[in-house]
């Protein structure tokens, strides 16, 4: 399980010690929209089989230093979100944004070796799905209506940074879809959804969030 060797990494000395300990590893950076948990759902998904290869997280707001360390060192252009594999200490592939696909993780992993199962990093907390349950139940009980909720859902999913699981943003999405492209049509067709459809998604949705976050 990837949380089971995730590390926070939080100043350049972080950093260091990690890599040092972990020369074939991966260096995730974290940043603060919903790119990031795409980003950080498609590399656990790709890690599923990748066990040797443990995780130094970066939250770049929180950890400018270290960040600053990582481009500094490597002589990779800061971005976030940002994955960078490092094959015997050194940087040998990196890939932001919304070019963190499943395709290109895996031809980036194709070029470290595997090793064998790396040791148990700091096990992290389970994420909190709690903020969407708490939309659905109001949108689903009638306590707010579809244009609430319609926005209030999709500018919360656009503004998550949190780093879930590949089927968590899988559910997350099955409402909406793609946000971005969501809210640019919603504003041209001045927030025109057909209703009905986006209930019964909510519904499916509501009901998928409520057994993972058991």
């Amino acid at each position: 399980m990837l949380r089971d060797r995730l590390y926070n990494l939080e100043t350049p000395e972080d950093v260091q010690r990690f890599l040092q300990e972990n020369p074939n590893s991966i260096i995730f950076k974290a940043g603060t929209c919903h790119k990031t948990m795409q980003g950080f759902g498609f590399l656990q998904e790709q890690l599923e089989t990748r066990d040797d290869l443990p995780v130094g997280l970066i939250r770049v707001v929180q950890a400018r230093p270290a960040s600053n360390f990582v481009a500094e060192q490597t002589g990779i252009t800061h971005q976030s979100p940002q994955v960078i594999l490092y094959r015997e200490g050194e940087a040998v592939f990196d890939v932001d944004n919304w070019d963190i696909t499943p395709e290109t993780l895996q031809q980036g992993l194709a070029k470290v070796p595997y090793t064998g199962a790396a040791a148990r990093g700091a096990d992290a907390a389970r994420s909190d799905l709690s903020v969407y349950l708490h939309l659905l139940e109001q949108y689903l009980s009638g306590m707010i209506d579809d244009r609430q909720f319609e926005f209030a859902y999709t500018t919360t999913f656009r503004d998550d940074a949190s780093l879930r699981s590949r089927e968590e943003v899988e559910v997350l999405g099955s409402i909406f879809g793609d946000v971005d492209r969501h809210l640019e049509m919603h504003l041209m067709m001045g927030g025109r959804s057909n209703s009905d459809e986006v209930r019964k998604r909510a519904e499916a949705a509501y009901e998928r969030l409520r057994a993972l976050a058991q």
